[in-house]
């Protein structure tokens, strides 16, 4: 069973620049993670490999420094690890990001299963993980909150959480799944492995590693949404406090909230 689960890099805080020209997060010198949903996708493929055996791979798109995501897979126990990094894929939208992933994995060889995080903590979108199945032309199921069971590197049976309802699917190999948060608990990155790992390579593709080498798929060139305006949301460090009987407070509350307009008469 061949695994590949696509990471990200992400500000590990909220105080994060942005550039007014582009409309893209400043990411140097900010202190980064890798992506909570990533968390779970990684869990999953290793908990599969436990069962079914096989490989674990990991690939991330970003600037070099988003190294540091690929070795913490590998201290959770991914065996292998590609970075995605080139200027000529800056200021990706989510369709330029899914097309470069799709490219990178195309590089990677041949595979059973791929698995993405339901979303990322730096854009919300969810749709990185479809779109890159689409590329390749594969089957994909979102929001899978357990997996049931996979039979004989053919099928994978999964439970999908459809607010709604529950759905069960059945899905040939390759395919591709995005899991939601708590699917598992991911384990803790092990020293014993960064020992191990501290000289493993992390394999590095630029765009003239990849199969399309026409830059104008890529990047901000690549992108066919453009972003206006991003801006911070404006702190708001003041605050009140009402004291009063439950009447005297409702009734307040009740006045603030016309105030705000969040009520009408």
């Amino acid at each position: 069973m061949n695994i590949i689960v696509c990471i990200k890099q992400v500000p590990g805080t909220s105080e994060v620049e942005i550039d007014e020209k582009t409309g893209v997060l400043k990411r140097s010198g900010v202190d980064s993670k890798m992506n909570p949903y990533d968390l779970y996708a990684l869990e999953t493929a290793l908990r599969i490999r436990e069962k079914e055996g096989g490989t674990v791979k990991v690939i991330s798109m970003g600037p070099p420094q988003a190294e540091q995501v690929i070795r913490e897979a590998y201290m959770m126990g991914a065996d292998d690890g590609v970075l995605l990094t080139d200027q000529k894929f800056a200021g990706a939208d989510v369709l330029a990001t899914a097309y470069t992933l799709s490219q990178g994995i195309k590089k990677m060889g041949d595979f059973h299963l791929l698995i993405c995080g339901k979303m990322t903590t730096d854009g919300d979108t969810a749709q990185v993980g479809p779109e890159v199945a689409e590329f390749l032309n594969i089957p994909h199921v979102s929001n899978v909150r357990k997996i049931l069971s996979v039979y004989d590197e053919e099928v994978i049976t999964v439970e999908m959480d459809m607010s709604e309802t529950v759905e069960i699917q059945e899905v040939l190999f390759p395919c591709l799944i995005t899991v939601e948060k708590d699917i598992y608990t991911p384990r803790l990155p092990s020293f014993k492995l960064k020992l191990r790992t501290m000289d493993k390579k992390v394999h590095r593709f630029g765009l003239k590693d990849l199969e399309d080498q026409n830059r104008y798929h890529y990047g901000l060139n690549g992108s066919p949404t453009q972003v206006l305006k991003v801006f911070p949301p404006p702190k708001k460090d003041v605050n009140e406090v009402w004291r009063g009987s439950g009447d005297e407070l409702g009734k307040r509350l009740a006045e603030k909230l016309k105030e705000l307009k969040f009520i009408q008469e």
